[in-house]
């Protein structure tokens, strides 16, 4: 196990949202992380929370256009690893929103 985190942060989109009443969480996590990490990551960073199912994506990066005087930039967003983790039925909801 490396170093940095496992769980970078949680990712919330619209869809993601509706499955949420559903028992499915979707997180950015180290691209190098295994289902197996990201399991024991969230039931520790969400006490009482028991872990059912974990998939993972890796998502690429999109290329990027920006226009200026200069002329036109080029580029790409880094890729990244999703993982959407779903929780057993009896397990307590998480809730993304508590700090805010």
């Amino acid at each position: 196990m490396s170093k940095h985190p496992i769980l970078i942060r949680p990712l919330v989109t619209e869809k993601l949202s509706q499955q949420m009443d559903e028992g499915r969480y979707a997180f950015i996590v180290a691209k190098d992380a295994n289902k197996i990490e990201i399991r024991k990551a969230v039931e520790a960073m969400y006490p009482g929370v028991r872990v059912q199912k974990v998939r993972t994506m890796i998502m690429p990066g999109k290329r990027r256009r920006q226009f200026s005087r200069r002329g036109v930039a080029e580029g790409r967003t880094g890729s990244y690893k999703k993982a959407i983790v779903t929780l057993t039925p009896d397990s307590p909801r998480i809730d993304f929103f508590e700090n805010v």
